[in-house]
């Protein structure tokens, strides 16, 4: 399997933490050296290991405000 490069860019916010210390949190993160993009998925403490996510480009994360925006919450 190859292997993936990422580098958290910057951290956004951190929506919850499980018992086990692991973070779900909202990142910009560049996936093997491209353009960095919204990410949302849980870590491990120290970021070394990560769960499955969802990574959005700025027009989706746009869509999914303008989503939430119109939503009562």
């Amino acid at each position: 399997m190859a292997e993936i490069k990422y580098e958290i860019t910057e951290e956004l916010a951190m929506l919850s933490e499980s018992a086990k210390g692991w973070t779900k949190e909202l990142n910009m993160v560049s996936w093997n050296d491209r353009e960095p993009k919204f990410d949302i998925r849980e870590w491990a403490p120290g970021h070394e290991r990560m769960g499955k996510g969802v990574t959005l480009n700025r027009e989706e994360m746009k869509i999914i405000k303008d989503i939430l925006n119109e939503i009562d919450l």
